[in-house]
Formats: structure tokens, C-alpha cells, sequence
């Protein structure tokens, strides 16, 4: 039996991604990376799996070097893991969730993560998502559930500067997603990058 390899969903647009990096805004196709979605009654939310607290506070995420625990919900949670394979993940979660009464779903191959870093990307991302992405209202452990350019995605601040977000995407989306992206963050990219919008852009000037 022929073996299936797995095809990243950006595999086709990763140069292009590459070759438009630049110091303002840089667009990265992240890796795959095991994810399950948590189920817990409200009583217990609060607990640790892997060792990463399940956040009980709406829109935010908590980590450690192994795991990810994002809110979805007052008693739903989205794990990520770069150390565990997907069957892994789901068999040691499934250990510690179902005494409490919980479920645990693997999710892996949902969403793809694409990481924007750089000091225009919210000038970027503000062309097709509302949300308030200035570091005073979005900081470091902030995650939203929101539409950028009408697709739907899990957005998360990774910096306290706001210059570092990762945007997890379904995987049907991610290529749409990406070609949004890369034509939003054109104007971004010149030499010059735009040094006269600088003066009169509400945003990096309000920090």
C-alpha cells in the first residue's frame, strides 16, 4: 500500500511568502503542530494538562514549552502542541479529562498557523479584521475568535508590542488567507516603506 504524505496547505505560496519578508512586516507558514479540542465541565476548568493551566479568563491563551491552552469558551479549549504527535496529545489529554467528565478531540488537521511579525503588521491585519490590536487592548496571552478579510481564525498576540501575532486558520482558507495577506502588506514592502503615511497613520502613532 502506497504511503500518503501529508501536503502543507502553503507548500505552493512559502517562497513568495518568503521572498516579500521585510523589517515592517514578515509572513511565516507555520508547521504543522498537534491540536485537540478540550471539552470540561464549568467546575473544573482551572486544570492543568501537560502542565499548562486551562485559562478560565475569556480570550486569552497560557503555555509552556510544550503546550498551548487557548479559551473558546466557558468550557471549551484549544490545545496545540510542537512536542507531541497528534495521537500522543489526544491519548495523554484523553488520561487526565475523562475521570472529570470531559472529551478531547483531535482537531490537527483543522487549522494551519500563520505567523505575521514586524512593526506594520496591524496596519495589515486592521484592513480586514475590527479588532482593537493596539498593545494597550491586545497584549501578550490575548486571543480572539474573529474574521480577517471574512475568513474565520483564531487570532492570538505572541508580543507585548504588538509586533508578533500568530493567526490560526482553517486549512481550506489558509491559501485565500495568504494571498490577502501578502496584497494587504504590498504596500509595506518598498524601499521607502512608505515614509510619508507614517506621519498621519492612526495607528503605529498612537503608541
Amino acid at each position: 500500500m502506497a504511503e500518503l504524505t501529508r501536503l502543507h496547505p502553503l507548500e505552493q505560496i512559502e517562497a513568495e511568502l518568503a521572498g516579500r519578508s521585510n523589517p515592517a512586516v514578515t509572513i511565516t507558514a507555520e508547521p504543522y503542530v498537534a491540536m485537540v479540542d478540550v471539552r470540561l465541565p464549568a467546575d473544573v476548568s482551572g486544570t492543568e494538562l501537560l502542565g499548562a493551566r486551562l485559562p478560565t479568563t475569556p480570550n486569552t491563551w497560557e503555555a509552556n514549552d510544550a503546550v498551548r491552552a487557548i479559551w473558546l469558551g466557558p468550557d471549551e479549549w484549544l490545545l496545540t502542541s510542537t512536542a507531541h504527535t497528534p495521537d500522543e496529545l489526544t491519548g495523554r489529554v484523553r488520561e487526565t479529562v475523562r475521570p472529570l467528565g470531559g472529551t478531547v478531540v483531535d482537531v490537527s488537521a483543522q487549522r494551519i498557523g500563520v505567523r505575521l511579525t514586524g512593526r506594520r503588521v496591524r496596519d495589515v491585519l486592521a484592513k480586514g479584521c475590527s479588532i482593537d490590536l493596539h498593545p494597550r487592548s491586545f497584549t501578550r496571552g490575548s486571543a480572539v475568535q474573529s474574521n480577517i478579510a471574512q475568513a474565520g481564525v483564531l487570532l492570538l498576540a505572541l508580543s507585548d508590542a504588538g509586533d508578533d501575532f500568530l493567526v490560526l486558520v482553517r486549512s481550506s482558507f489558509a491559501g485565500y488567507l495568504a494571498d490577502w495577506l501578502l496584497d494587504a502588506a504590498q504596500e509595506f514592502s518598498g524601499a521607502q516603506e512608505c515614509s510619508a503615511a507614517e506621519l498621519t497613520d492612526p495607528i503605529s502613532n498612537q503608541e
